[in-house]
Order: structure tokens, then C-alpha cells, then sequence
């Protein structure tokens, strides 16, 4: 049954349900008759689901007891085989806290079928259910560092194997040279929620599965030479909506509003790809004459020397050099290029998604970066500051996991002032109590769960991280409260040292 609807933000909301069948059945459900929802992320006892705006949510939330949890018809279930290696660095250590011997446990592993229940926290990883329940073990105490592409893995009542070299805590037990994921393959995973998978155990690989390689950005002449990339320039659009199924993010502008601005001001579609440099520090030379614009943090540029407009259209003629100085306020500057830039399309979008590695690499300095053709849209007139108050308390709403938290934590989120730490990135802002005293949930153990960018996330620690575009699919630690969607281009904007607050909505 559904034991309760908790909001994520104000334009998601979290289904708790009673167990992995219902999850499973409801995911598979509102995937084939939808609630209106871009995206959905089923977990070990949630679904998340998103939507494009608060009122899609608001009606949503109206109508999720409606969907039927009936069981769903095996008919399509496809049934994937793995060859495996039985070779893995916990295969003893699995033996022993199962009390059985290394040949037992393959022949439990390989003897009973698993079934694909959702997605992870990578491109490409599935958690697979459904095994002999004596394979159920703990995670290792301490997680590997990198644990390498195709390692096959148990963790609790879980099996999976890894798409990708990564860290993980999982005990392994074998390796497999199946492609989990690839981008030259339609679809990119090779498994999906509801498929059934077999291991059949073999003495050696083929091949060993490693990582898809990123995709450059395109290098027609006529376009951009990148002199200097600056600390950190990438191309970015929209993002990719729509692919959490398959551990992919969405990625996009950090500051989405900004890459919006910029390019209106050059006359592209809103969708135009440009370059988000974080930072400052990007210099660009033209290989033709360009009108391009600038939006988002102020980095002070340059034409040779020549100062130019910040958030109004100009002109880099063919030879000349742009120059990004680095902002006194706000992290993340818009470059946009009438036409846009013309990089591969990965999964639907030209983004560079820096926790998968989907899209194109960061600049680096030699690259040239290519640009469409130019749009049948005008260039336009400066706007007027769609901030006027930069420094106000970015606006919240509690959940979905407030409850794990008392009274007094929770009105410390609100009444304390919280600065940026270094150690933040566009997957996420950690901040520190800078005036207080740090923020800790109640002990226990929360289920992984899907995420939404915005979400404040709180560790054992008790400083918060504020998830960026780049967010994981899914975490573990509870979620007090989420950033409104409309702030979000303000918390992309913040950097290391910045204070913050926080307001409910």
C-alpha cells in the first residue's frame, strides 16, 4: 500500500511504499500511465517523482493513492546472462558471514535469478533483488576507493555489478567484461528496471568492461579557440531530463537562468548550448566574427584590454581575444555565442555532467569549439537584474525527511547563518555552521532514495550539502528540506567563503 506522500521541493514529491514489490509495481505503473512527472527514481522503498512545475506537483499529489499496485505482468520481462568470474576480494569474506564455502556461494549466486528493481547512483548501475536471501551480507565497514568496471557485488539483500570504475562499499565476489553501459547503444544500459538477469560462471572474460570515454566538443573552423580554459569552463544546456531510470542525472547550466539570459541577448533558442566558465579565468579567441553576451556573475571582460559589457550583446571580431577576469561576486559566468555551440549530442543534450562523465570534457587550453548556424532570432536589449537582492535567505521547504530531525535542528537550518566550504563542486555546496552549531539527524539508517537538485542533504557530520546540477540520482542520509526551484540559480551562484541562509517559503 502507499503509506505516505512527502513533498521534495516544490516541484517533487516522494511516494513511500510498503515494501520493493509495491515500489516496484507502482514505478512500473506511473511509467506506463504517467502522473505528468519528467522523471521517475524508485528505490528500495520510494518512488521520486518530478515535474516541470509546483502545480504539476500539487496535482499530482491529488491523485498518486489512485495508481494501482497490482502486480505487473511478467510477459516482457527480458532475461539478461552475465558470464562472471568467480574471483572477487570479499568472495571468502561473503562465505564466511553466510556460512557457506566459496563454491556454495557461487552456486547460489549463479543458481537463482535476480531481477533488475531500479536504478543507482551511476550511468548503468541496477540493483538487482530478488537472489537466494542467503547472500544477504553487510556492506564493508570501510568502502574501497575505486572498485573497478564489472565487479560483481552483494550488499544486503542486493546484488549489482559496477558500470564504471568508482568508490563503493559493496563485498565483491567477481567480475564480469559485460558492457553495463554504453553510449554508442540504444538504449545506453544494459539493464533496466524489471528485466531478469542470470550469471553463469565461467574460468575467464573476453574482455574487461571500462569506461566510456568522453566525447569532445566539436572543432569546425570558424568557431571558438579556447587560449585559456579558466579554473573550470564547460558546455552546458538544458540538461538531460528524463534519463534517472538509467542513473543520469540531469545535469545542465549550473545557474540555469543566467544561460537563459545569455542567450536571449545573442538571439538563440533558449536551449542553445553555451559555456559556463566557474571562476573566471576563460579566455576565447574568435576564428570569425561573433556576437556574443555574457550573464551571471560579473567577471569584468575584456576585448584585448578593451573593457565589454556585462548582460548586453557585442561583437568579438575574427583574431580578437575575450577575456574572463574573475568575479568579485557570484561563481559562475554564461557564455553565449549566437548560433550556440555546436558540440555532440550525448542522451539528448550538448551537457557536461561532471559526476558521470556524460558529455563533453571540461576546455582545456588548444580546443576550439564550434558554433551553429546563426538563429532567425534578434539580438535583444539588456533586462532589467532579475535578482534585485542577492543576499536574501534562500527559500526552503521542509522534507522530505524533516522528521529526523527535532524542533531545535530544524529551527537551526533557519536561524544560523551557514558558509560555504571549499569543498564544493556543481554536484553539491557543503556548508558549515558559521555562526552555530552544526546539524545532526536522529541515529538510524534511511533507505537509499531519489534526489532533486536543491535538496539539503545531512550527514553523521551535521554540515549540510546543498546538491547542485550534478547531484547523485539517489543518497542515503535524510533530506530536512529542499531549496525552491526558483533559488536554484542563486545557490549555483554561491562559492566557497560565501554566507548563506535559509527561510522557509
Amino acid at each position: 500500500m502507499i503509506e505516505g506522500v512527502r513533498r521534495a521541493g516544490d516541484r517533487a514529491l516522494i511516494v513511500e511504499l510498503g515494501g520493493l514489490d509495491e515500489v516496484m509495481a507502482f514505478h512500473a505503473r506511473v511509467t506506463a500511465e504517467p502522473l505528468g512527472q519528467i522523471d521517475q527514481v524508485a528505490a528500495a522503498r520510494t518512488v521520486l517523482l518530478t515535474f516541470a512545475g509546483a502545480r504539476d506537483a500539487e496535482r499530482a499529489a491529488a491523485r498518486v493513492r489512485e495508481v494501482s499496485l497490482d502486480a505487473v505482468p511478467e510477459g516482457g520481462r527480458r532475461t539478461v546472462e552475465l558470464e562472471v568470474v568467480y574471483d572477487g576480494e570479499d568472495l571468502d569474506d561473503v562465505a564466511r558471514l553466510a556460512g557457506l564455502s566459496r563454491e556454495a556461494v557461487v552456486a547460489a549466486h549463479a543458481g537463482t535469478p535476480w531481477l533488475a528493481a531500479f536504478g543507482g547512483f551511476a550511468p548503468g548501475f541496477c540493483y538487482l533483488t530478488g537472489g537466494d536471501p542467503r547472500l544477504t551480507v553487510p556492506r564493508r565497514s570501510a568502502p574501497r576507493t575505486a572498485v573497478p568496471a564489472g565487479s560483481v557485488a552483494l550488499a544486503g539483500e542486493f546484488s549489482a555489478v559496477y558500470p564504471r570504475a568508482s568508490p563503493g562499499g559493496w563485498r565483491l565476489i567477481g567480475r564480469t567484461g559485460a558492457a553495463l553501459w554504453d553510449l554508442d547503444r540504444e538504449p545506453p544500459a544494459l539493464l533496466a528496471p524489471g528485466d531478469r538477469v542470470r550469471f553463469r560462471p565461467v574460468r575467464e572474460i573476453v574482455r574487461g568492461a571500462e569506461p566510456q570515454a568522453r566525447r569532445g566538443p566539436a572543432t569546425a573552423a570558424g568557431g571558438l579557440a579556447v587560449a585559456a580554459p579558466g579554473i573550470l569552463s564547460l558546455i552546458e544546456d538544458e540538461g538531460r531530463p528524463g534519463r534517472a531510470d538509467l542513473g543520469v542525472t540531469a545535469s545542465g547550466a549550473a545557474d540555469a537562468r543566467a544561460a537563459r539570459e545569455a542567450n536571449r541577448l545573442v538571439g538563440n533558442d533558449r536551449a542553445a548550448a553555451v559555456i559556463e566558465c566557474a571562476g573566471g579565468g576563460l579566455a576565447v579567441t574568435a576564428e570569425a566574427d561573433h556576437v556574443v553576451a555574457l550573464a551571471g556573475a560579473d567577471a569584468a571582460a575584456a576585448i584585448d584590454d578593451r573593457p565589454v559589457p556585462h548582460g548586453a550583446p557585442f561583437v568579438v571580431r575574427r583574431g580578437e581575444t575575450l577575456r574572463l577576469g574573475f568575479p568579485t561576486r557570484g561563481l559562475r559566468t554564461c557564455l553565449a555565442v549566437r548560433g550556440g555551440v555546436d558540440a555532440p549530442v550525448v542522451l539528448g543534450s550538448r551537457s557536461a555532467d561532471t559526476l558521470s562523465g556524460i558529455g563533453p570534457a571540461p576546455l582545456r587550453a588548444g580546443d576550439r569549439v564550434a558554433v551553429g548556424p546563426p538563429p532567425r532570432g534578434a539580438v535583444a536589449l539588456p533586462a532589467a537584474p532579475a535578482d534585485p537582492a542577492p543576499d536574501a535567505p534562500l527559500r526552503i521547504v521542509w522534507g522530505p525527511r524533516d522528521d529526523w530531525f527535532d524542533a531545535a535542528g530544524r529551527d537551526r537550518l533557519i536561524s544560523q547563518a551557514w558558509r560555504v566550504s571549499p569543498q564544493s563542486e556543481r554536484g553539491g555546496a557543503r556548508v558549515e555552521p558559521a555562526d552555530g552549531a552544526p546539524l545532526r539527524p536522529r541515529d538510524g539508517d534511511l533507505p537509499s532514495e531519489g534526489m532533486v537538485a536543491g535538496a539539503i542533504q545531512v550527514p553523521p557530520s551535521g554540515e549540510p550539502v546543498l546538491f547542485g546540477a550534478d547531484h547523485p540520482v539517489t543518497g542515503g542520509y535524510p533530506v530536512i528540506a529542499v531549496v525552491v526551484h526558483a533559488d536554484l540559480p542563486r545557490a549555483a551562484q554561491l562559492r566557497p567563503g560565501d554566507v548563506v541562509r535559509f527561510a522557509e517559503a
